[in-house]
């Protein structure tokens, strides 16, 4: 982190920032305050003009708002026309720039997607979707279509289109707190060969896991965000950043940002082992059974008994959803959560999956009706081909909770 700029007044303007990374990216280029500003679009102007800060990013839905009241803008963005970046020159007028070019731009070589010659469609026409344009277009794609509710291509037409090569979303659909939504189902876009997404809360929109599942080259916004923060501290400050800087940051961010979430065999030791982890890191830890009864009023072997299986594992499921949706945690599921397909995408979409394994004489069964009626043998086949299924990281449970603990630290900075 570069020091001596502490004086200076950042921050990021947009309508909901509650999900933003930018105050962490730019904590770690310089020591200015960088504050996160929401704003209505009548109060735009104003702040714009009397806001009193040096320099500060915009995100959506302003990107375009803020332009008229600016004193001028540079080339890219007036090509563009859109402005992401405001600096305050040292006469006092402020100056609009567009390092979203810079930073999409990084994010399609990361993803190794190549666009040259394919048809791309671009979902959104706001402000990130002019970027994305630009530098589609100079990357010489061969047909560029934009996707808008009220435009001439919109969704209720997307047919015209399934043979189109590459998909960027350039909308907030599917971003945090409303994960899990999408515009368009791949499976209509049979020469799909790369899909890009500039959410990056979650890591793994809809869109992404969809694209995932289907073997489909696809990144996140994540790389973007990092890499046009780091040319916007270059404008900030007129100093350099320094090199490898956005890969050390992208990376950094993955690791800090990523839930750890636990599964296995009921009595395996998740919760024991999940506190001592997330003790080690320093993070929160959620206990899936916890905050089953928060939520509903009512144990999990209370739910079972009074209402069944079947209507205990949709109860589950709202709270997987809900413990999906945060950023930078332990959690430990129940020990059927697996049993369910569905809970698959809101465990994955933010987290590293560690599947606990554990020899069954170890068990615990106090507590845990299912393993009470049902031999654990038989529970475990029924489970274990879902368990492997699920796991991204497989680790043996040991009755050394110190010894499992570091064995999962050991094996998380091997993958994040």
């Amino acid at each position: 982190m570069k020091q001596g700029y502490s004086q200076m007044k950042c921050g990021l303007v947009g309508e909901h920032l509650g999900h933003s990374f930018s105050p962490m990216i730019h904590a770690q280029m310089a020591d200015y305050p960088y504050d996160l500003v929401e704003l209505t679009p009548e109060e735009v102007g104003s702040f714009v003009k009397n806001g009193g800060y040096d320099a500060f990013n915009v995100t959506i839905p302003y990107k375009q708002t803020v332009i008229p009241f600016l004193d001028g803008i540079s080339p890219e963005a007036e090509r563009i026309g859109a402005v992401n970046t405001v600096v305050r020159r040292p006469d006092g007028k402020l100056w609009g720039y567009n390092t979203d070019y810079f930073g999409f731009d990084g994010m399609l070589t990361a993803s190794g997607v190549d666009v040259r010659d394919k048809k791309a469609l671009v979902l959104g026409s706001g402000g990130a979707s002019l970027t994305v344009c630009a530098v589609l277009r100079d990357r010489g794609v061969r047909e560029l279509v934009v996707v808008g509710r009220r435009l001439e291509n919109n969704y209720d037409n997307l047919d015209r289109h399934f043979d189109a090569e590459v998909i960027v979303n350039t909308t907030p659909v599917g971003m945090y707190p409303n994960n899990g939504q999408t515009l368009l189902d791949l499976n209509r876009f049979p020469n799909c060969q790369g899909v890009l997404d500039v959410i990056y809360n979650p890591a793994r929109t809809a869109l992404l896991l969809d694209a995932e599942a289907r073997g489909i080259p696809c990144i996140n916004g994540l790389y973007m965000l990092v890499a046009q923060a780091v040319k916007a501290f270059e404008l900030f400050t007129g100093d350099s950043a320094e090199e490898g800087v956005i890969d050390f940051i992208t990376k950094q961010i993955e690791a800090d940002t990523k839930n750890v979430i636990l599964i296995g065999m009921p009595g395996c030791g998740k919760s024991s082992v999940g506190k001592l982890l997330a003790d080690k890191m320093s993070r929160p830890f959620y206990d899936a059974d916890t905050e089953f009864g928060a939520m509903h009023n009512m144990t999990p072997a209370e739910a079972i008994e009074a209402l069944g299986e079947e209507r205990f594992r949709e109860m589950e499921h709202e709270v997987l959803v809900a413990l999906g949706k945060l950023s930078g945690t332990v959690i430990a599921c129940g020990g059927g959560a697996v049993t369910k397909d569905y809970n698959y995408a809101p465990l994955h979409q933010n987290g590293v999956i560690i599947y606990l394994e554990r020899k069954l004489a170890k068990l615990a069964k106090d507590g845990r009706p299912i393993s009470q009626r049902t031999s654990l043998e038989t529970l475990y086949n029924a489970r274990k081909a879902s368990y492997e299924r699920f796991a991204d990281i497989r680790i043996e449970s040991t009755e050394i909770k110190e010894k499992t603990a570091e064995m999962m630290l050991k094996r998380l900075s091997e993958r994040i």
